[in-house]
């Protein structure tokens, strides 16, 4: 394993020098993976639920997991007793590329200065302790964890990674306050100042530098506008709470869990916060992430000399890992092949206006300018990509080609009733049909905006629909929660379809038939946790 560390360096991968791996077996891999192959995660009834249905599984479907690594400091990998040594060595080319990619890519930046095994065995303790001290009223730990697992997916995670990357930059909020509002709000100045100051700013920047500039163009900023500081001072105050997600404003300004009885409350909160802001860019790069490490295990273990002998197994074992699937998607095998399709372009020099501007299919084909940047560029998607931008970085043509390349297409499926199956069928071939298709199982929580229009002792949770509706049946038990931290009323507004069922009859017959639906907005009230929410158009 030292060896395959010195090669994959060799290759360009970057990691820590410490990992820990364990050897365990398949009922200790049931026993981890409830808890998010985390083993100081706090202790949950519902991991327990996970366990025995994980052992019921096994028990019908017995397997063998090759590995789990996880984001940790050092980072940790498991490997199933069952493996043998060559199938070891490969997958752990796999796991450094994981490793590599965590430790890298950007989307995971807050992960990089703490060990989360060390905060989540903290988290579980304080858990313990709270169990303890609540003594015959211990249940209600696990509706605090239940009710605020119940909106983890909730938190404004592109926001918190904001706050990181700005965290030490005071002055690039100043300017961008200065320029974006205080001028025309509060200065009320004319369109040409805007223009005569950003000429000063560059005039100060290529005379003294940037960093002097900086403090060159505030002081005249702070000197000519003597309200500026403290503008700019409420502006932020008000920023922040507006993009407070629901745990944060919750906590932050319920009276009820304010109260010095009900604060324990808000430390499950934030254990439960930070834990779901720690798996989220996990979540948002699977296919980038199990690609960059499919595509590395294959690089790095085929010029290994741990394959001799063993070409054939390999050769099984990695096709079924990277395998595309005609029906569903594979994210190891299409992360791979979009980064094996993006180190071609870019080798090629195809990633050029030139190049996009052409439609011959033949001259597509043969283009090639011999950059050999291929390496370097996918070295590039990995550092600054997620899932979405890997798929929405090409152009219609290029896509096209990778679509055509890799003989892809999507997938309809229709019912039919004389023979009461499913039927699937080759719905289309063209490239933004396929991109949008994965684009749309992609994960995508709900993006709820809470305080604009709470009032007094009520909460107000705006639903900005972006073309998928809330799941109807879990809104009520999600409310009560909500209900019962905040401690007032709770309103909800979100957007749902009103559709006849005749009308999805005909949709699933038919999948090119165009169903007749209403779109209506409409706002849940609930005062008690004990009732169900109210329900009225708007």
């Amino acid at each position: 394993m030292e060896e395959c560390k010195i090669k994959a360096r060799e290759a360009g991968l970057k990691f820590d020098d410490g990992t820990l791996e364990y050897i365990v077996t398949n009922n200790d891999l049931v026993e981890l993976q409830p808890k998010f192959m985390i083993p100081t995660m706090y202790d949950y009834w519902v991991h327990d639920v996970g366990i025995m249905k994980g052992s019921r599984i096994y028990e019908v479907y017995p397997n063998n997991p090759y590995e789990t690594v996880i984001n940790t400091r050092p980072a940790i990998s498991f490997y199933n007793d069952n493996n043998p040594d060559w199938m070891n060595m490969f997958i752990f080319y796999h796991v450094l590329a994981h490793i590599d990619f965590l430790q890298n890519n950007v989307f995971f930046q807050k992960t990089w200065d703490y060990d989360f095994c060390g905060r989540a065995i903290s988290d579980k303790r304080s858990i313990i302790k709270l169990r303890e001290d609540l003594g015959e009223k211990k249940r209600w730990v696990d509706y605090a964890i239940e009710f605020s697992r119940s909106i983890d997916n909730t938190t404004n995670y592109y926001q918190d990674l904001n706050n990181v990357t700005n965290s030490s930059n005071s002055f690039a909020q100043r300017f961008n306050f200065y320029f974006d509002i205080f001028l025309d709000k509060f200065a009320k100045e004319k369109s040409t100042e805007y223009l005569n100051e950003i000429e000063r700013y560059n005039k100060l920047s290529a005379e003294f530098g940037e960093n002097k500039a900086e403090n060159i163009f505030l002081e005249t900023i702070e000197n000519k506008y003597k309200s500026f500081n403290e503008n700019f001072k409420n502006f932020s105050k008000e920023k922040t709470k507006q993009n407070l997600d629901i745990m944060q404003y919750i906590a932050k300004y319920s009276e009820s869990l304010n109260k010095p009885a009900n604060q324990w409350m808000k430390q499950i909160i934030e254990i439960i916060r930070h834990t779901s802001l720690f798996f989220a860019p996990q979540i948002k790069t699977k296919m980038s992430n199990e690609g960059w490490a499919s595509y590395w295990h294959e690089k790095l273990f085929l010029n290994d000399r741990g394959i001799r002998g063993h070409e054939i197994d390999f050769a099984s074992t990695n096709a079924r890992i990277t395998a595309m699937r005609r029906v569903g998607l594979n994210p190891y095998g299409l992360g791979k092949k979009l980064l094996e399709f993006a180190e071609d372009l870019a080798s090629k020099g195809k990633l050029n206006y030139e190049f996009q501007k052409m439609k011959n299919a033949i001259e597509r084909e043969d283009y090639d300018k011999k950059t050999n940047d291929g390496q370097k560029f996918i070295f590039y998607l990995r550092k600054y990509f997620d899932d979405f931008q890997l798929l929405k970085f090409w152009d219609a043509g290029n896509f096209q080609d990778f679509v055509t390349k890799n003989k892809l297409f999507v997938t309809g499926k229709k019912l039919n009733l004389k023979k009461q199956v499913w039927e699937y069928y080759v719905k289309s071939r063209k490239g933004e049909d396929y991109r949008q298709m994965v684009i749309d199982s992609l994960y995508h929580p709900p993006y709820v905006v809470v305080g604009e229009k709470t009032k007094e002792n009520e909460l107000y949770l705006d639903h900005k629909f972006e073309g998928k509706q809330l799941v109807a049946k879990y809104i009520p038990d999600v409310m009560r929660g909500i209900n019962y931290f905040w401690g007032g009323p709770v309103k909800l507004e979100t957007t749902i379809f009103d559709i006849h069922k005749d009308e999805l009859i005909n949709m699933y017959v038919n999948p090119d038939y165009k169903p007749k639906y209403k779109e209506q907005r409409v706002l849940y009230e609930l005062d008690d946790y004990k009732k169900n929410p109210n329900v009225k158009n708007l």
